[in-house]
């Protein structure tokens, strides 16, 4: 297995378990009323890890510490986004109701959908793309529809 494959595994298995994680956390500051509470130490683990992070790259020499402008704005709008959807995760499954087993799959097929059309907008392909390629999406999009049809009670 190449060496990218592994790390896509963590964010899949990571992100696989982050719905319902996040979800028994809410739970246990109180239900919706712990939403932001639990939204607050999901930021928290983002700082604690990123700490982490900085401090190995500091210590091993293994990538320079430079920042640029464009690079930082860039990465923390990104950081926005991904906080944005941690916080519409907790809000959809704490604070009114949706069930982890009715939100994770709506997010998880339809994040790759939008990151598709998003890609291809910020890279744009050299030519357009196949028939097949919009079956994918539709299938992907089918995938979500028959996992909520069919999921456990």
């Amino acid at each position: 297995m190449k060496t990218w494959m592994w790390f896509v595994l963590i964010a899949v298995l990571s992100w696989g378990a982050y719905v319902p994680m996040i979800h028994k956390g809410a739970q246990a500051f109180g239900g919706g009323k712990g939403s932001f509470r639990a939204f607050l130490f999901v930021g928290l683990a983002y700082f604690l890890m990123a700490g982490a992070i900085l401090l190995y790259l500091s210590v091993t020499k293994t990538e320079p510490l430079s920042m640029t402008s464009k690079g930082a704005g860039i990465s923390t709008f990104a950081g926005l986004l991904g906080a944005a959807g941690a916080l519409g995760v907790i809000f959809a499954t704490s604070r009114y109701g949706g069930s982890p087993l009715i939100v994770a799959p709506l997010v998880f097929a339809g994040a790759p959908i939008v990151n598709t059309f998003v890609s291809m907008v910020l890279h744009r392909p050299e030519s357009a793309p196949r028939p097949m390629f919009y079956v994918g999406l539709l299938l992907a999009a089918a995938g979500a529809a028959i996992v909520l049809r069919f999921r456990p009670t």
